[in-house]
């Protein structure tokens, strides 16, 4: 989450008053993090409570892509996943416009990140993101992951000069090993649906218990939707293992945390044998994905407050590591 679109209360008060029936605003911050939107917690009173939201413009998403991550969002949370609930207005609609952009306003889900996280924590994550796929198999929209090969085609020529000759190599190299993949029989064969597609530590809150101790965290939710698409499930597992069970040396996998995230998944969802065979190539993927985009954000930045681009050798040390799998 970022800030590239500057908003004062002043901005927005009387629209939320008016429009509204979430009560009186009464502050609105911007959130630090992240990299696409422009994003604020939003606070109201109302009927003597306060209550929090979060309210986000878009800024590369456009209102015709946008009904389908927030209806997604609405049917999974109607399907008892916990999610951020859209708020609807007086009208019944979801998606506005503020200064131009494309608006909207979501619940705030409890608790924090734990951005190093136990076995616990990963084994919580792999089965609520099961019982996510679960949920969101019969969500009627679909649109294609916006971050996908034909992205990672198009984004590459515009980073590639920028590395070193090894750098250039590793990348092109793979992006044509995932072309052969996504082009396969097996990939095919993957079962798919609604993904989250970027279901990272900090997308990810938990509620801890009256003892704060870490091991009795409850799973508080999953947020920032606006990478989801219809895509391969295993994809979107494999994203989320190469972010939560990362060893000390943040680029090969923890056992411990790994198991305990693949376990819980496949006790709610067994992965088929399509997808167990393409595990390692799907890793690759996941890693290549990220490392392209932060190539992208670090190389072409656009003007933020509030923005830190994330450092895009992360994912090139993931993407080396998962090639020796």
């Amino acid at each position: 989450m970022a800030v590239f679109t500057p908003l004062e209360l002043g901005d927005i008060s009387q629209w939320i008053e008016q429009d509204f029936d979430i009560g009186q605003a009464l502050e609105i911050r911007g959130i630090h993090g992240g990299i696409e939107n422009s994003n604020f917690f939003l606070d109201t009173s109302r009927d003597g409570q306060k209550h929090e939201y979060v309210l986000t413009l878009f800024e590369r998403l456009t209102a015709e892509q946008l009904p389908y991550y927030l209806e997604l969002m609405r049917h999974l949370a109607n399907q008892g996943i916990p999610v951020p609930r859209p708020i609807e207005n007086n009208q019944g609609l979801i998606l506005f416009e503020i200064k131009g952009k494309p608006a909207a306003i979501v619940t705030k889900l409890p608790g924090l990140s734990r951005l190093e996280p136990a076995a616990n924590h990963c084994a919580q994550v792999g089965e609520m993101l099961a019982k996510m796929h679960l949920a969101g198999a019969h969500f009627p929209k679909v649109q294609a992951n916006l971050r996908s090969l034909s992205w990672w085609q198009k984004t590459v020529p515009q980073v590639v000069g920028h590395l070193d000759v090894t750098q250039a190599q590793l990348l092109t190299s793979e992006l044509y090993a995932q072309e052969n993949f996504f082009h396969s029989e097996s990939y095919a064969a993957l079962p798919q649906g609604a993904s989250h597609c970027d279901l990272f530590r900090d997308n990810v809150l938990f509620d801890p218990q009256a003892s704060h101790d870490p091991s009795q965290d409850q799973l508080g939710g999953f947020f920032d939707f606006y990478f989801a698409g219809t895509d391969k499930w295993l994809f979107d597992l494999a994203v989320t293992a190469n972010d939560w069970c990362l060893a000390d040396n943040k680029q090969d996998f923890e056992p411990t945390r790994l198991n305990a995230l693949l376990e819980a998944y496949q006790s709610v969802r067994p992965l088929t044998k399509d997808e167990q065979a393409s595990w390692p190539m799907m890793l690759r993927a996941a890693a290549l994905r990220f490392w392209i985009s932060r190539l992208w954000d670090f190389y072409l930045p656009r003007d933020a407050h509030m923005l830190t681009p994330h450092d895009p050798k992360h994912f090139e040390r993931i993407l080396e590591s998962r090639r020796t799998l």
